[in-house]
């Protein structure tokens, strides 16, 4: 493998982004379960002021950053970001924010009517559910419609792996049982999981090489930080199965991109990695 820094920083000039999601101020005060992960993270201040869709542009432009997967979300008790929100900045800013669904969990059959929505109206190209939010693994009975309708609808179903930043329990995000059961399951199911699922990244890379349709985005970590099983895996026979993700606003375009390029990936790997894995799974325009 060719480890050259140097050579890697100009490999891929644009990047895609796999897991984002609207920095509106209103997030950070309707989900104050997140407030210690920001505070953690120096992103405090930018969803107190909150980021207007031409400054998260502005952010991605000076990154080299092409495409956000923005997601909406949805709590228990009710919406925070809805995906009518995220569609009005995906048609402000086309090609470069691509809309991710979310749904209320407990209500499966408006769920499904909503996921079907945002797909076929709005044009949203996955459904992202976060465990922890629901305090309910991904082998739970009121995800499985939602399953069978993102088969249908041809999407990706997103969904946090690993230990929960938040001060909420962790265990609904082991990718062992609950994501392999999944899997098992619904073999047509095309699954992203998100923030490596550390500290189980050796489940979550066995899953992805037992799993055809299985597959990891990095979000939430900066890449310095990155496991170095995780780095062996997206570097040889993993490379096709690892997306670049930030969530930002929690870590920012700057320091996420350039220290992945800074990575050392070979030329291959690298662009595998920061753009063309998300542009197959998400099934993005070339």
């Amino acid at each position: 493998m060719d480890n050259n820094p140097a050579k890697s920083s100009d490999l891929v000039p644009r990047v895609i982004d796999a897991w984002a999601q609207p920095a509106l101020k209103h997030l950070f005060h309707r989900v104050p379960e997140i407030s210690r992960l920001f505070a953690q993270s120096g992103a405090t201040a930018l969803l107190e002021t909150g980021v207007t869709p031409e400054q998260m542009i502005a952010q991605m432009d000076a990154a080299g950053v092409e495409t956000v997967l923005l997601s909406a979300w949805h709590r228990p008790g009710g919406w925070v970001i809805t995906n009518d929100e995220v569609a009005e900045m995906c048609r402000a800013f086309p090609g470069r924010f691509e809309g991710v669904a979310a749904v209320d969990l407990e209500k499966p059959l408006a769920a499904v009517h909503e996921l079907d929505r945002a797909v076929h109206e709005l044009g949203f190209r996955a459904l992202r559910v976060i465990p922890w939010l629901w305090n309910r693994p991904p082998n739970d009975k009121l995800y499985y419609p939602l399953y069978v309708k993102c088969i249908e609808l041809g999407v990706p179903f997103c969904t946090q792996v690993g230990h929960t930043g938040p001060l909420m329990p962790s265990e609904p995000g082991r990718p062992i049982p609950y994501l392999d059961e999944v899997a098992l399951t619904f073999p047509e199911l095309t699954i992203v999981g998100g923030h490596i699922g550390y500290p189980w990244t050796d489940e979550m890379i066995g899953l992805c090489w037992k799993h055809a349709n299985v597959f990891i985005d990095t979000s939430a970590w900066l890449p310095r930080y990155y496991p170095p099983q995780l780095v062996h895996f997206m570097s040889s026979y993993g490379r096709e199965k690892v997306l670049f993700g930030t969530n930002f606003p929690m870590l920012d375009y700057e320091r996420c991109v350039g220290q992945a390029r800074a990575m050392g990936l070979n030329e291959p790997a690298a662009k595998l990695f920061l753009r063309d894995n998300a542009r197959r799974v998400f099934k993005l325009a070339g």
